[in-house]
């Protein structure tokens, strides 16, 4: 059984051992982005009526996917999903996402109405 401790000295005079971090749980790099044709489509099909921004045209790894729909959806402060190599903005945020791609290096098309 571990003692009591009555004061804060007895607090500070207690020795921890292996407090060295885990090199293992360090976070990992972000993944860096290459200059990408994308498309900016919106859409309300199959979603009861709600138009979405759908990025489309990202090539890469699903971890710099799920990197880049991260920042575009706090960016614009709303949610949105990424879905069969798509990134699904929920709005109509075409504009604003062309304009925050086109600043990361991308060259985007707008698609559609």
């Amino acid at each position: 059984m571990s003692k009591k401790l009555n004061s804060l000295e007895a607090l500070a005079n207690i020795q921890f051992k292996n407090l060295a971090p885990d090199p293992e749980h360090f976070p990992k790099p972000l993944p860096e982005f290459k200059a990408q044709e994308l498309e900016a489509h919106f859409s309300n099909k199959g979603r009861a009526g709600k138009t979405v921004t759908i990025i489309r045209g990202f090539e890469g790894s699903i971890d710099g996917l799920k990197v880049l729909a991260k920042k575009l959806k706090q960016a614009v402060g709303v949610g949105g999903s990424v879905k069969n190599s798509e990134i699904i903005i929920q709005g109509n945020y075409r504009e604003q996402l062309i304009t925050i791609l086109k600043e990361m290096g991308h060259r985007v098309k707008r698609i559609g109405g």
